[in-house]
């Protein structure tokens, strides 16, 4: 009886834990009260925690080549008509939507909302507000992506890169920091990134059909690879994106790892 008080005593009572480093992050974490039995579990749902979030290349899949592609991530659709407009949003993707928020009506192969002219959005489904429509697909086939033109960047210099070249397409601040802060970190510990901003290729297997039809519409998919050492690449050609009347923007990307 006197072990099983002292067992119950040393996992249940609250001590003081010293402050220490976080598992992932190089910040120190205040000290608190807590139980033995509590901190074991804290220690395993930070560290899975950890695990999870430092792990952005889990939906990458290997071909038969060797070559790990990875699914099209987080694009996200903005709206911005010159008034007050209900909108619908088809979205004919190649492929499996795996992710989504609103959540994707399959009946209308996509969205119906309510858009407002500064791009807040009113889903009619959940008569809930987003600030965008955001999918990730599974697609049936991987693209044979272009490579041939891009820019090769070092990894410590994708940040001014990105911010540089995104405004320079034609996204606004608020659009290429969403863009940066996701693709950043997933792009900054690599010594190079071969970088593509990819076209045809993409509208091809995500077609949208939006009705009112925009008067102007910009989709930037970017495709990056890796690279241990520079290659020679052709510049690729930028033309800035003009925007007037209702407009459309979507930014989204994936890797291809050889």
């Amino acid at each position: 009886m006197v072990i099983l008080i002292v067992i119950l005593l040393a996992l249940f009572v609250p001590f003081k834990r010293p402050a220490r480093m976080a598992v992932c992050y190089d910040v120190m974490r205040s000290a608190e009260w807590t139980t033995p039995l509590l901190y074991i579990l804290d220690v395993f749902i930070e560290l899975g925690s950890c695990i999870h979030e430092e792990s952005y290349d889990d939906d990458c899949t290997e071909t038969s080549d060797g070559t790990r592609i990875c699914l099209p991530a987080k694009p996200v659709i903005y709206l911005y008509p010159e008034q007050t407009t209900e909108v619908f949003v088809r979205l004919d993707y190649d492929g499996t939507i795996i992710a989504d928020y609103p959540r994707y009506d399959k009946k209308l192969k996509g969205w119906h909302v309510i858009a407002h002219r500064d791009g807040t959005l009113i889903n009619t489904a959940d008569n809930r507000e987003y600030s965008y429509l955001f999918w990730e697909g599974s697609p049936i086939k991987h693209a044979a992506w272009d490579f041939s033109r891009g820019f090769v960047v070092k990894g410590e210099d994708t940040r001014e890169f990105l911010q540089k070249i995104l405004a320079q397409i034609g996204l606004t601040p608020r659009e290429y920091n969403e863009f940066i802060v996701y693709w950043y970190p997933r792009m900054k510990d690599h010594a190079y990134n071969l970088i593509h901003f990819a076209g045809k290729q993409y509208t091809d297997i995500a077609p949208l059909t939006i009705h009112p039809t925009p008067d102007a519409m910009l989709r930037v998919f970017m495709v990056y690879k890796p690279l241990k050492k520079p290659v020679a690449v052709t510049p690729q050609e930028i033309k800035p994106f003009v925007r007037k009347g209702f407009t459309v923007v979507e930014w989204g990307g994936m890797a291809v790892e050889n």
